[in-house]
């Protein structure tokens, strides 16, 4: 077996969609010739947002692991502030902080570039020095974000300058869609750009998860060859599914998994779900939110007078994340209203076709999301404009139940062992 160095601050314990990829690929590399060695942070030490300790059952038990030290500021304003006044990614409840916690958000946009993880890098740099030379690898595969991460790279490369560094950065740089709200200096901002230039220009592979990204980052240098960028999409795990779950005969749900930002702009399908809830009082509609609950969302429903209808469930494990999706009608997906937005690709998206049931999608009918939507017959993707044409399809869905068109579903090609083989061709 080849043996490659896997480097991710994301593994369990942790949770959330992002440690998805990287364990899945992990866990699927050993059948098809690849044997991983893997650096991540001590959970003890680590900022994780979520934690899902049921994920550790996807890890082998013989897989070389390797938990380093880390320095974590975000820990160290939680002991200080308290862990949910400190800024994470996506900002959700932006609006309603405090001008201590938007002091936060500048500290740390502008004194931990690329991100607030950077202190784990010369840890994981030093482990990752050992085990190049005492086990001759001679490829590592770096996941981010953090892009932080992506640093051990560039430091790799000039320790051993024929080590093959494959970059898979599942999310934009500085054009993430809630980039503007680290509230950067000129001077922070041009050192987070030189930082993603320089990875995008010397990593020898870089992987992306859709084609909006790749061109996104191949226009940040006339030194970077396009064809050096791939497109390896996030996927599902069919192993995950295998229990599937009939929907809940009482009621019919509308089920969304996940957080939600200032940014989402939900109000189109709450005002269509009062209207057919009102017009369908026998179909018993409910609406689940699985995970960050956001005030604005529940003040929405509340202007609405559609609480009744609604359950409020915080975060789950990705088992329980899977079974509620499982029961659901239709799944719910909405794309930030943000600069960007046609290129976001969720992990969520590929979760929700793994279950086979319909998925109902708020954002550009242009993007990438929207045309997987499409190509695998999973549902519909709605502009924000489209209220009247929204609320006529799930109208359609409700009266000829919600598996209509299911014999057409095809999201085959992104399920996780398929996509650890296309990813397997790099090395």
């Amino acid at each position: 077996m080849k043996k490659i160095l896997v480097i991710t601050y994301y593994w369990p314990p942790s949770g959330g969609a992002g440690v998805q990829r990287t364990l899945k690929f992990v866990k699927y590399f050993p059948k098809f010739g690849i044997h991983p060695v893997v650096i991540t942070v001590d959970p003890e030490q680590a900022s994780y947002p979520v934690v899902d300790v049921t994920l550790k059952k996807d890890v082998a038990p013989d897989l070389e692991i390797y938990y380093t030290d880390s320095f974590e500021p975000l820990n160290i304003l939680g002991n200080l502030v308290g862990k949910n006044k400190v800024p994470y990614g996506g900002f959700a409840n932006k609006n309603k902080e405090t001008l201590f916690q938007t002091g936060l958000r500048w500290i740390r946009g502008n004194f931990f570039i690329p991100d607030a993880r950077i202190g784990w890098v010369k840890y994981a740099l030093k482990k990752a020095t050992e085990i190049i030379q005492s086990e001759n690898i001679s490829t590592v595969y770096i996941s981010s974000p953090p892009h932080s991460t992506q640093l051990i790279g560039l430091a790799l490369k000039k320790k051993f300058p024929n080590l093959r560094w494959i970059a898979d950065m599942r999310d934009p740089w500085t054009d993430i869609y809630y980039y503007k709200d680290l509230l950067h200096t000129p001077p922070a901002k041009r050192k987070d750009a030189r930082y993603e230039r320089m990875v995008l220009e010397q990593a020898d592979q870089i992987v992306v998860v859709s084609d909006s990204i790749r061109k996104a980052f191949a226009s940040k240098s006339a030194h970077i060859d396009i064809q050096k960028i791939q497109v390896i999409a996030n996927g599902f795990d069919e192993d995950d599914f295998k229990n599937l779950e009939a929907t809940e005969k009482n009621n019919f749900y509308i089920t969304y998994v996940g957080t939600m930002a200032d940014t989402y702009k939900p109000e189109v399908f709450f005002e269509v779900l009062k209207s057919l809830i009102q017009q369908f009082p026998e179909k018993k509609i409910r609406f689940r939110f699985i995970g960050s609950i956001p005030w604005t969302v529940k003040e929405i429903t509340k202007k609405l007078d559609i609480e009744a209808s609604c359950e409020w469930i915080g975060h789950v494990n990705h088992d329980e994340a899977i079974r509620y999706m499982q029961i659901s009608d239709v799944l719910l997906l909405i794309i930030p209203d943000a600069p960007g937005a046609e290129g976001i690709l969720t992990g969520k998206l590929f979760e929700y076709m793994g279950t086979g049931r319909l998925i109902l999608g708020l954002g550009p009918k242009q993007g990438d999301a929207a045309g997987i939507i499409k190509e695998c017959n999973a549902g519909r993707m709605f502009e924000r404009n489209e209220k009247e044409t929204l609320k006529a399809w799930l109208q359609d869905v409700m009266h000829n139940g919600s598996t209509a068109g299911i014999e057409n579903y095809t999201a085959a090609p992104y399920e996780r062992k398929k996509l650890t083989e296309k990813l397997v061709k790099l090395f």
